[in-house]
Formats: C-alpha cells, structure tokens, sequence
C-alpha cells in the first residue's frame, strides 16, 4: 500500500493554542535545561514550540498515514526555524501542510510543515517533520524537497566544543507527562519490547531540547533568543540512564548567523546526525526567512 501523493500541497484548518507559562517551566525541568529564563518564565525552551503545535501537526499525519501504518512508524528527523522566541502566554495560531512524500531504504518519509504566527500574523516558527513510516512504499516521490542540514564532512577538522551530560533513569517518563506525548514505547517496557525495543526509549525530542541546550549554553551564552535555527536526524535511540555527549563543529556562516553543526552520541554510539543550530540576532526590521523561502498559501484547505 502506498501513501496518497494527491493530499501533498493540503493545508490543514489553523488551530489557536497559548503558550502556557507553567507548562513551559515543566517542560524546561523534564529536559533538564535549568536556564534562568526557563525558571521565571520569562521564556519557553526553543524546542518547546512542539508542543502548542501538535495537535495541528497531527491533524495533517493522520489523514495521510492510516493508523495500522504509524504503528511502524519512527520520528527521523525534526528542523525548527525561530523567527522569534517563544514567550509565555503568547497565543500561536499553526496550520499544518502536508510537504512530501520520498521513498527510501527503511520506508515512506512523510514530511509535514507546519507554520506557527501570533494573532498579528508575524512568523514566530516554521517547523519541517519528517516521519519514517516502514515497510510502506510511497510509488514514487512528490512534493518539494525539505531543507537540508546535512554535516559537511569537512566540518569535522573544525571542532567547536564536546559537551557530556546525563539521561536521567526517570527521564522519558517526566519528558511524557511535560509535553503530552505518552507513546507507549517511552512509558512502558512490554509496549516497547513488543516493536522489538529492549526498553524504554527516550523521545526524539527529548534527545533535540537535550543537544538544543548544551548549543545554547556553549555558544551562544545561554541566550536561546541567540537560537534561530535547529534540526536534527534521528540515528538511534536513546535510553534513560546512560550518557549524551554533544559535539560541535564550525560550518562557517549563513545570512549573518554563525552555523554550528553537531552530532550526538549515547553509549558510544552515535545518536543524532546531521544536526544544525544557526546562531545570531535578528536584526531589527529584519525579518529572517528559512530556507523554505516565503510562506505559499496552497490551493486546498481541510478541516
């Protein structure tokens, strides 16, 4: 069975959510990021902004991806483009798009963008999500490529910095209840036993709010509004209990913003490719696009 290539280009109803100060607090103690900002609420954790925009996100996987398939379904890769921080009790109005479809080893790679803007109408993130769903075939491929963050090889000879930390045993279950994503693979031994895991796993996300802080605190001076850009692939899980070390390395820069690229491993084994953090102000008056360019307004709309 292949996915519908004719739903690619929908974009989905817009749904309105505020970005709670509390719940934000919560989500910066279960990713163990103790900055300042966090704690007083006077910021949301960068990579926060999943979780006042998943239910839009959602709205747009499931009418792609029938529910028997995302059982087999795996978080590849994650790219967030910041336009502006995250403050609490801002209200975000996100619409989701379904963006491409693309054929490879493991599966279906189903990308979805989604928008997120104030009641203004200024952009404050624009997120790409790719999904793996395995053992699918698409047919063949459609939809615009996502934005690359590909490591350049030669990055490798310029090493910014090697930060090491813990996954706490606890970890996955308190990143469960502080951002609503309690798939049973994270919570439950047997549930994730049962896909062939010998565990519990920690989120995908989890693992990026992780490597987001230790490029936040090493070089941008624990100043997330520094952050204007961050993304990920996902190579192999993590598991609660053992370590994450974050390396870094200079790519050089982009549109005045310093481009760091960085892996991480666990357990000596690598964990996260590919992954990239722009670092730089946005200059005033300026307003900085990602590399998906102006945001289109596709033909189809569904609820």
């Amino acid at each position: 069975m292949s996915l519908p290539l004719e739903k690619l280009g929908t974009r989905y109803e817009a749904r309105r959510a505020t970005i709670d100060v509390d719940r934000a607090r919560a989500y910066a103690r279960a990713t163990n990021d103790p900055n300042p900002a966090y704690l007083a609420g006077t910021l949301a954790p960068p990579v926060f902004a999943v979780v006042p925009t998943w239910d839009a996100m959602m709205v747009a996987l499931h009418d792609v991806v029938p529910a028997e398939d995302q059982v087999a379904m795996l978080h590849g890769e994650q790219d967030m483009h910041f336009f502006r921080p995250l403050v609490p009790d801002q209200p975000l109005v996100t619409f989701a798009e379904a963006y491409s479809l693309r054929s490879g080893r493991m599966g279906t790679r189903f990308t979805m963008r989604v928008v997120s803007s104030d009641d203004a109408g200024e952009l404050v993130v624009e997120q790409f999500a790719t999904m793996v769903i395995r053992g699918v075939e698409v047919g063949k491929d459609g939809g615009p490529q996502p934005p690359s963050h590909t490591l350049p090889p030669e990055a490798k000879a310029a090493k910014l910095a090697s930060v090491a930390s813990s996954v706490d045993p606890d970890q996955a279950l308190r990143y469960a209840e502080a951002s609503g994503d309690a798939n049973p693979i994270h919570v439950d031994d047997a549930a994730a036993q049962a896909v062939g895991l010998p565990g519990v796993i920690l989120h995908g996300m989890c693992t990026m709010a992780l490597c987001g802080r230790d490029v936040v605190d090493e070089l941008a001076g624990g100043d997330p509004t520094l952050l204007r850009r961050l993304a990920v692939r996902f190579y192999r899980p993590v598991f609660p209990g053992n370590d994450l070390v974050t390396t870094m390395y200079d790519v050089g820069t982009e549109f005045g913003h310093q481009v760091v690229g960085f892996e991480a491993a666990s357990a000596g084994k690598v964990v996260v490719r590919d992954g990239r953090a722009h670092l730089g102000p946005t200059p005033t008056g300026v307003r900085i696009r990602s590399e998906s360019g102006a945001i289109p307004t596709p033909e189809r709309t569904e609820g």
